[in-house]
């Protein structure tokens, strides 16, 4: 008898330790998006409330930096430490602001979950449709799986517009004529501007 509790003892103790299956990238973007949706559903929490609880739901499934390195393409390298480093939060307060009103002002959309595409080694793109009573918008989710083994996104694409290629474009403009210092000085002034 004791060798048998001994024995299953030990069984249990492998078996516990034995790896979790990580979660699919479309796994992981059903249950943040779903996470989402709870937050916006929720009639009884107040806007700010909202907002600060969708700003958690945003650090659990983006990378603030991978995003940002794709936002700023080769120019990443021309940021000094301490430039990306306020870079960072600057970036992630503009696209608060910029995306946080129109998914605040989600009425209830349907999404569909439809399929993972890989895009490369350790990258994958989830695509979704939001479906409305009048259309479907496609949504793909770009996600990377970081050093942890968790997947990340990193870039979203609505009805074929990616939100990564948008700011690139746009801080590449801003780039080429000026120096990093001016960009984060941009960035600085449309955050100032968005808190008055």
């Amino acid at each position: 008898m004791k060798r048998l509790v001994v024995a299953l003892s030990l069984l249990l103790l492998v078996l516990g330790a034995a790896p979790v299956q990580a979660a699919t990238p479309i796994e992981t973007v059903r249950a943040e998006v779903n996470k989402v949706l709870e937050v916006l559903r929720n009639k009884s929490l107040k806007e700010e409330v909202k907002r600060e609880k969708l700003r958690v739901i945003y650090h659990e499934m983006f990378d603030q930096e991978e995003l940002s390195k794709w936002c700023l393409g080769r120019n990443w390298n021309k940021l000094s430490e301490a430039q990306r480093k306020e870079f960072l939060p600057l970036f992630q307060q503009v696209l608060e602001k910029t995306y946080g009103d129109r998914i605040l002002a989600y009425s209830d959309e349907k999404i569909v979950f439809d399929r993972e595409v890989p895009i490369a080694n350790n990258r994958v793109e989830v695509q979704t449709r939001a479906i409305t009573k009048s259309k479907e918008v496609p949504m793909n989710y770009r996600v990377f799986k970081n050093k942890s083994g968790t997947w990340k996104c990193y870039d979203i694409v609505v009805e074929n517009v990616s939100l990564v290629m948008n700011y690139r474009s746009q801080f590449n403009e801003i780039l080429a004529k000026g120096t990093p210092d001016e960009l984060l000085e941009i960035l600085r002034k449309k955050v100032k501007g968005q808190k008055t």
